[in-house]
């Protein structure tokens, strides 16, 4: 945890946002994976971490947002929980880490919440993304589960977005212990890769050291000589001279703040020719994304400045054609990169998602698009100074993405398909850091860069562990 001050500054910001009413964060409990005992690694719910900090399951917060008080729900651990988990701090012990005004059995939490219900109090409820989470709203509030959306207080939602996306200098400081562990795993892989091995050799070594250095990985790890699927989960395949592999993973710090990096990597130690046209392209247009980022400037237009870029070199590979600025407006681009250029990080890896990425953004100035790629965008508003962001464009070669584009010869004004069928079988290319945006510009965050070029990868890729 974080000294107790930082989460009684957070609350009381919260209290600050709000008019009146009651708040009610539900921590997660456990989660069995095949029968009630046997559990998967639990993880705290983001926003109970953020405004409580306490990580153990079957917790609630509750914030009086009109007396400025703020309770804890839970229950203290009887002898026979001791036999199997042994002893544990008290109730009152936890929320004093907190500097939570009292603590409470979690049965009292019902007549509680009911009670300020009958005074005509509201409860502000953030959305619930979990079933079991769904069903104890029902019990606790008397709404049905498919009706707790009409309920959920956007006026929480924003609340919480408007603290959250600004990162203070300890969530920075959390990032960059994630990311201290993101440049082991990447320098491992670097080191282990090699014709001949299969994908989850690599990858159970890239869990283990996120388990020894920190909480854990931030989302199931993406490794695949498939890079052209986008969230590739499988790690099943031989790994082949002449492949390249799409490593896109991130670990947790110990206080759940995340790390998110891609690197695209030659399995047999050196790209070919062909590869390094389409990697030089992607990384171009990721340093020109990240060199366009400041405050004031909306992310949709760095996102537009990678594409721009892209079609310019697929352009002089001859994969591409036309004017750039209209095949990017149209989306012609979306062919090759048809995903969003990045999202926040933070306590979350899609930092806030479960809150609504349109929350989060974007606003009444900037709205999603809907077009292809452009809309699959998780953020496009203007950045601001303390915003932390991904900045991962990639080209992709999508076999049934180029045969149903052929076939409605969409675009033809701008992509050369008889040269795009050549590169079928390429796979794809994604490189992705960390970004802080600053007062006057922008940062890539990690005490130690994680190496990108080809020189740097090439290099690293040739050693011996």
């Amino acid at each position: 945890m974080f000294d107790k001050k930082i989460y009684i500054e957070r609350r009381k910001k919260l209290i600050e946002k709000l008019s009146s009413g009651i708040v009610l964060f539900l921590g997660n409990g456990e989660a069995p994976m095949n029968y009630g005992g046997n559990t998967y690694k639990f993880r705290q719910d983001s926003n109970f971490l953020y405004f409580f900090g306490i990580d153990e399951p079957d917790l609630a917060g509750v914030i009086d947002i009109d007396s400025g008080e703020s309770f804890l729900f839970g229950n203290e651990r009887e002898v026979d929980d001791i036999i199997w988990m042994g002893p544990d701090l008290t109730l009152k012990e936890k929320a004093s880490l907190s500097g939570i005004d009292e603590a409470l059995a979690y049965s009292e939490l019902e007549e509680y919440l009911k009670k300020n219900i009958s005074a005509g109090r509201r409860i502000h409820f953030p959305p619930p993304y979990r079933g079991e989470t769904k069903i104890e709203l029902e019990k606790l509030l008397g709404i049905k589960t498919h009706k707790l959306s009409d309920y959920v207080s956007t006026d929480l939602i924003e609340a919480i977005v408007s603290l959250r996306i600004i990162k203070a200098p300890e969530e920075i400081e959390e990032i960059e212990k994630a990311l201290d562990i993101s440049y082991e795993m990447y320098l491992t892989a670097m080191k282990m890769l090699r014709p001949g091995i299969y994908e989850r050799e690599i990858y159970g070594a890239l869990e283990g050291i996120a388990l020894q250095r920190g909480n854990g990985v931030s989302f199931p790890i993406i490794f695949s000589v498939h890079g052209e699927t986008l969230h590739n989960h499988s790690h099943e395949n031989l790994m082949r001279e002449g492949d390249i592999a799409v490593l896109d993973s991130g670990a947790e710090s110990m206080l759940h703040y995340a790390s998110d990096i891609t690197r695209t990597l030659p399995v047999s130690g050196k790209f070919t020719e062909k590869q390094k046209e389409i990697y030089t392209a992607v990384l171009e247009a990721q340093i020109a994304a990240i060199g366009t980022m400041k405050p004031g400037v909306k992310f949709r237009d760095v996102h537009l400045k990678a594409a721009s870029v892209i079609t310019e070199h697929l352009k002089a590979i001859g994969l591409m054609k036309g004017d750039t600025s209209e095949a990017v407006r149209k989306g012609a681009y979306a062919l090759f990169f048809p995903h969003g250029l990045g999202h926040m990080l933070g306590l979350d890896v899609h930092d806030m998602e479960g809150l609504g990425e349109n929350f989060v953004g974007y606003d009444n100035e900037t709205r999603r698009s809907e077009q292809f790629g452009l809309g699959y965008l998780r953020f496009a508003k203007k950045l601001e100074a303390g915003h932390v962001i991904t900045v991962e464009p990639g080209i992709y070669f999508i076999p049934q993405l180029i045969d149903l584009w052929e076939s409605q010869n969409k675009f033809s004004d701008f992509i050369n398909y008889a040269k795009v069928n050549e590169y079928r079988n390429f796979g794809g290319i994604r490189i992705e850091d960390n970004v802080l945006v600053t007062e006057n510009g922008s940062k890539v965050l990690g005490k130690k860069l994680i190496p990108k070029s080809i020189e740097d990868v090439e290099r690293e890729c040739s050693r011996d562990l």
